[in-house]
């Protein structure tokens, strides 16, 4: 494919969390669209691995940057970094998150709390800020927040992180108002995908009540994100902006899956 054909041809893509999982699928979906990619992670050598394998799939310019994204002075140094390098960044993809297990609600920590609102909340505004200016001052761009189906189907078990990704919903809704009419902010509100989170799941028992209760029988692959990426990403979306879409291959309209 010729370079003019790819739809991001040109443009700088931002991904937090991006060394792994639907992070890593989509820094590599967006370089194949054609766009250079800045990979931010907190391990820097697990984001240089990534930078390495678009440069060598994509032949895209791929930076790897070491962020905390719950820290506001990381989060202000990634964005500097990324316009040192690149002079702009034209879609970021706010997709960092944590949903770490607790014994119970009532010996979840303060700072356990503190670190899931802090990860999931507080970086995504911050970058949305910070990014979404520069973006509106300049030539617009897009901005992907990656949010969870936890966020309207709250359970026991992962109750602080489903408020966090619900607060990001309504984030998407504002900012979409603040930023436009030249930046388009939307999310993702995303399902059971198979990456290295699930590893601490009851793959078993999830599989065999997906096969049973799911529409499409099945958990996710991370490759299936980037689709609904690329569309929010690119001008194929350039009427749509303030939506959030679930991704989650029917979990929404099935039953819940048992707690425990």
């Amino acid at each position: 494919m010729a370079a003019a054909d790819l739809p991001l041809a040109g443009k700088t893509a931002l991904v937090t969390g991006g060394s792994r999982g639907l992070g890593r699928e989509t820094v590599l979906g967006l370089a194949r669209a054609g766009a250079d990619v800045v990979i931010a992670s907190r391990k820097l050598d697990a984001c240089e691995q990534v930078a390495r394998e678009v440069r060598e799939a994509t032949g895209r310019r791929a930076l790897p940057v070491a962020c905390h994204v719950g820290r506001w002075d990381d989060v202000e140094q990634l964005v500097e970094t990324s316009y040192a390098e690149f002079g702009a960044v034209d879609v970021l993809v706010n997709n960092a998150g944590i949903a770490p297990l607790y014994p119970s609600l009532s010996e979840l920590s303060e700072d356990l709390y503190d670190k899931v609102f802090a990860v999931n909340l507080k970086g995504p505004f911050r970058l949305s800020v910070l990014v979404g200016e520069r973006m509106a001052a300049g030539n617009g761009g897009s901005i992907v927040n990656i949010s969870s189906i936890a966020a309207a189907r709250p359970t026991a078990n992962d109750l602080p992180y489903a408020a966090a990704k619900a607060g990001l919903n309504s984030m998407t809704l504002g900012f979409a108002g603040v930023l436009g009419p030249n930046v388009r902010v939307n999310g993702i509100m995303v399902g059971p995908f198979l990456t290295d989170i699930s590893a601490s799941w009851d793959l078993e028992g999830l599989t065999a009540w997906a096969k049973e209760r799911y529409a499409v029988g099945r958990l996710g692959d991370p490759a299936e994100i980037v689709g609904t990426v690329l569309y929010f990403a690119s001008s194929a979306s350039s009427f749509t902006t303030g939506t959030v879409l679930t991704v989650d291959g029917g979990v929404s309209i099935s039953s819940p899956y048992p707690a425990g």
